[in-house]
């Protein structure tokens, strides 16, 4: 449909830092948590959700995303050999292949305990009224996350940045204005300016738990919150 999304990127081409010895060898997205990658984890929204068109960007230890995934037809996995483009410009940097104005995107560094992520972005879309709709987390269902919140939500859905709601990394959003950016790598705070300053980036919130897994320690606590035990 012409006014929903049918392409989602992605975003696995970061180096994990925090993740210390566990990205030493391989890239953060395959690590495992409760026995599951975790691009593994995100995929499974996805899959979960409507048909959608899957593009997976990649950089830090580039063939093992491409080996894992390389059974997955439907998935397109782009290398950015030179340098890492950040979420914004990996995106820009995708639209060829995405084929839309309209896309979700979906970072791959975390753990889902409740409804579909997508779906529950999709019950909330409005094309008239939106250029963004991000999927938001109250602190209190946020697992391992240390900040103080990203997003104040308003009554109405808006969105502006202040201690409130935590962004969850999955979002709808428009790709037109990625035009009017000539970095070539850049976060997509950038674009989220433009949206902010039109009054047309809104959230929602996620009725489940989600589990920020940037860290060793969020791996257990993530595994604790999907009740996993390895004995």
């Amino acid at each position: 449909m012409r006014d929903r999304p049918n392409a989602v990127m992605l975003f696995a081409a970061g180096f994990g830092t925090r993740m210390r010895e566990l990205t030493k060898h391989q890239p953060k997205p395959l690590v495992r948590v409760a026995n599951c990658t975790l691009l593994d984890h995100a995929l499974e929204q996805v899959d979960q959700s409507i048909d959608l068109k899957k593009v997976v960007n990649c950089h830090y230890f580039p063939e093992q995303i491409k080996t894992h995934l390389k059974d997955h037809k439907d998935i397109t996995v782009i290398e950015e050999q030179d340098i890492i483009l950040e979420t914004g410009g990996g995106l820009k940097n995708a639209l060829p292949i995405l084929g839309s104005n309209l896309v979700f995107t979906m970072n791959t560094d975390a753990v889902w305990q409740g409804p579909n992520a997508l779906s529950t972005l999709l019950e909330s879309w409005n094309p008239e009224t939106m250029d963004a709709l991000l999927l938001c987390v109250p602190k209190g269902s946020a697992v391992g996350h240390t900040g103080n919140g990203d997003f104040i939500l308003a009554n109405d859905g808006r969105l502006t940045y202040g201690a409130g709601d935590i962004y969850t990394g999955v979002q709808i959003v428009r790709t037109d204005l990625l035009s009017e950016i000539n970095e070539t790598s850049f976060s997509l705070k950038l674009l989220w300016e433009k949206f902010l300053s039109r009054k047309r980036m809104y959230g929602v919130r996620y009725a489940g738990r989600w589990c920020d897994v940037g860290t060793p320690e969020g791996v257990t606590l993530a595994e604790d919150m999907l009740g996993y035990s390895s004995v």
